[in-house]
């Protein structure tokens, strides 16, 4: 096992806010330690490595979670007593990210950046919680809420025949960009602004003019 001074992600909270994605952080850590299975049911794990996944599970618990399961010893049996106490929490974060999703739309954030970490956070809820989006449902919820005023540009992207969000998101992030830069050139100096030069009248070569 690694040095477990420091936790490798966030500890669950007694609160269970943070349950769902602490679950997927466990999941991923135990799998790539090669004690993903100490946590299945009617697993066969040796006992050293179910007391690895358990001193694994307990550093990663909150120091009044580790109190209240103090005596449990088998990591499949701390897991489903968690799952038991928290697992309810998707009944609450599923119908607020199914909310979110719904009234989602790219027009009501001032950036890119900002609409796709909104996306992001809603899929991930989504996910959590059994119900993953396909980037056609996405493609399709970002396209049609351009703002009206960007019409003909969201046609144009329709045309373009975008078959992934991440493809589609590249390409406006350019863009703003690109627009981001021109509007900052603008401002720096604005049409008219610009003087025409003015002809140095010392370095004029009177000889020139009489040729």
């Amino acid at each position: 096992m690694s040095n477990l001074s420091k936790p490798e992600f966030m500890t669950l909270d007694i609160s269970g806010n943070n349950y769902l994605p602490w679950v997927l952080d466990v999941e991923i850590h135990l799998d790539s330690k090669g004690l993903g299975d100490t946590i299945k049911e009617g697993n066969e794990a040796s006992c050293q490595d179910k007391a690895k996944a358990m001193i694994f599970l307990r550093h990663h618990l909150d120091e009044g979670l580790k109190s209240e399961y103090l005596t449990l010893k088998d990591p499949f049996q701390l897991w489903t007593s968690l799952k038991e106490q928290y697992d309810h929490l998707k009944a609450t974060v599923l119908p607020r990210a199914r909310r979110e999703w719904m009234h989602l739309r790219l027009q009501d954030y001032k950036t890119i950046s900002e609409y796709n970490y909104a996306i992001y956070r809603i899929i991930s809820q989504l996910k959590l919680c059994g119900e993953p989006m396909n980037d056609e449902d996405i493609l399709e919820k970002t396209l049609s809420t351009f703002h009206a005023s960007n019409m003909v540009l969201q046609q144009q992207y329709r045309v373009k025949g975008f078959k992934k969000y991440s493809e589609l998101i590249s390409c406006l992030l350019v863009v703003e960009q690109h627009n981001t830069l021109l509007m900052k050139n603008h401002e720096a100096c604005p049409t008219g602004s610009a003087l025409f030069p003015e002809a140095n009248l010392g370095m004029i070569d009177p000889k020139s003019e009489k040729r």
